[in-house]
């Protein structure tokens, strides 16, 4: 796997994928795994007020697979409304429906029309972990509730979640590649 010549082909990449949004089965197939998404986003096991763990992720995953990065991006920010709506816990804050778009657009790029490895969903992960998990949610956070400690816990959870986070995605990735389309 060169990244270097990924990187370069990313905008043909994005290009590619935004033709997924004139077909209909796409965005019907997108649609059913972003309500997948939805529905296992109301399941979680919390850990505190803020901190909890869920799975929804992996619908977004098999979606940027098969969808791309950006019909898959927007699907995000539609789920992330969803699950706001079927359970509010906090304020609405805008910057999680960004966080949910980036993680379409991350997943899309990372495996839309490549080769499945373990070692592209351990990048995919860990750009979502870094990146999304522990930057971008622990800013929205801070801008929310003025703390620190939730930094200092969400480090802990990533560093356990990731090996579990990385096996469900790959799993899923392998079962979602069996499955003629």
């Amino acid at each position: 796997m060169n990244f270097a010549k990924e990187i370069m082909q990313l905008p043909k990449l994005i290009k590619e994928s935004s033709k997924e949004m004139k077909k209909v089965k796409s965005i019907c197939g997108c649609a059913m795994l972003t309500t997948l998404n939805v529905v296992a986003g109301t399941f979680f096991i919390p850990l505190s007020p803020t901190l909890r763990i869920g799975f929804s992720s992996i619908f977004a995953g098999v979606s940027g697979m098969i969808y791309g990065p950006v019909l898959t991006g927007f699907a995000g920010i539609i789920a992330d409304t969803l699950k706001y709506i079927a359970r509010p816990d906090g304020p609405y804050f805008p910057g999680f429906a960004l966080n949910e778009f980036l993680i379409g657009m991350i997943y899309g790029c990372f495996f839309y029309k490549k080769e499945l490895s373990l070692l592209r969903v351990l990048a995919a992960r860990l750009c979502i972990t870094v990146f999304i998990n522990l930057f971008l949610t622990s800013l929205w956070l801070n801008i929310l509730y003025q703390s620190q400690l939730f930094t200092l816990l969400r480090i802990f959870k990533n560093v356990i979640m990731f090996p579990i986070d990385v096996a469900l995605l790959y799993f899923a990735l392998k079962a979602t590649k069996r499955i003629p389309t």
